[in-house]
């Protein structure tokens, strides 16, 4: 099979007559032989109803797949269950919100399939969004991105992206990680990492479900990639360091402080009890602090020493 299309959605049983056949459409017209995966998100509406339908009327060169939650889980969720399912070579994702255009698939195929890109990310360059409450804070959520992760894209977070089909089986999206794709598919030594300018469309039904919290959560999930991807198989490293520098610092506080009490003794000049001396009782607090990440750093090792992954490694071939 040529191409696996995965559609996460929530509520958008208007959207997905029309997308599916627009998608139907530039297949047809490129001949490729493909499937739609539709991953309905616990959605209220008629969505599920919707997804049935346009299963019964699969064609042998296009199925339909159509995977339903109990619940609202988030996109992470739907696109781990996606990922888990696609079975073709080139794997798309697109929202379900007619936002992103079927018309571009041709193309991203062509770069992961000719041009060896492991993975390409849309970029919608000219965007429809509210300017103050989308654009702006998008464009902060990715120039962080890129700082912190080394990845020039410019929108990381678009649902439009291809990739190719070993790169999706061998990430693991949980949580509200779907926004970092591109950094789990690095880590995982997937280098190869494009970018195009995709057309951006605007929602003709329905409303967004994301909010602001979204950029607060991002920056958070960021920091935690960042950590796990920096130590997450050397815990000790980063508890130990940081406990030990705070340990020694206090450390020597304290004999700072008791110096310039015996100093003052010995001179028979009046100096406050150490006792009550307020950078005493910051270095104690220091050293405590740093007694503290280190026991925590030593405890995250051995719980990695447990872990039934701590050998997992990702192997590219043998021969």
């Amino acid at each position: 099979m040529d191409i696996s299309i995965i559609v996460p959605l929530y509520n958008e049983a208007e959207s997905l007559p029309h997308l599916y056949e627009w998608i139907a459409r530039v297949m047809k017209e490129n001949k490729f032989s493909y499937e739609v995966i539709f991953v309905n998100d616990g959605s209220t509406d008629e969505s599920w109803k919707v997804i049935r339908e346009l299963s019964a009327d699969s064609k042998p060169k296009a199925v339909v797949h159509g995977i339903c939650f109990r619940r609202n889980y988030g996109k992470s969720a739907a696109l781990y269950c996606g990922f888990k399912a696609a079975q073709g070579d080139v794997v798309i994702t697109m929202d379900a919100d007619l936002q992103d255009s079927p018309d571009e698939i041709p193309e991203l195929y062509r770069m992961i399939k000719e041009e060896g890109y492991d993975l390409v990310s849309g970029w919608k360059q000219k965007r429809y969004d509210n300017a103050l409450t989308k654009n702006l804070p998008s464009k902060l959520f990715n120039a962080t991105a890129r700082k912190v992760t080394g990845i020039q894209l410019h929108d990381m977070n678009c649902g439009l992206k291809a990739y190719r089909n070993e790169v999706v089986k061998n990430i693991e999206v949980f949580s509200e990680m779907h926004r970092y794709i591109p950094y789990l598919a690095k880590n995982a030594g997937f280098t190869k990492i494009g970018e195009k300018v995709v057309q951006h469309r605007k929602r003709e039904f329905g409303v967004s479900k994301f909010g602001l919290n979204r950029f607060v959560n991002g920056y958070l999930d960021l920091m935690t990639l960042w950590f796990l991807n920096k130590f997450g198989k050397q815990p000790m490293h980063f508890f130990g360091l940081v406990g030990s520098l705070m340990f020694f610092i206090g450390f020597i506080a304290v004999i700072v402080v008791g110096g310039m009490k015996l100093y003052a003794l010995s001179n028979h000049v009046q100096a406050m009890l150490v006792g009550v001396n307020p950078y005493f009782h910051i270095a104690i607090l220091m050293m405590i602090l740093g007694c503290m990440l280190f026991l925590a750093g030593f405890l995250a090792e051995l719980i990695i020493r447990n872990s039934p992954s701590r050998n997992d490694y990702l192997i590219r071939e043998e021969v």
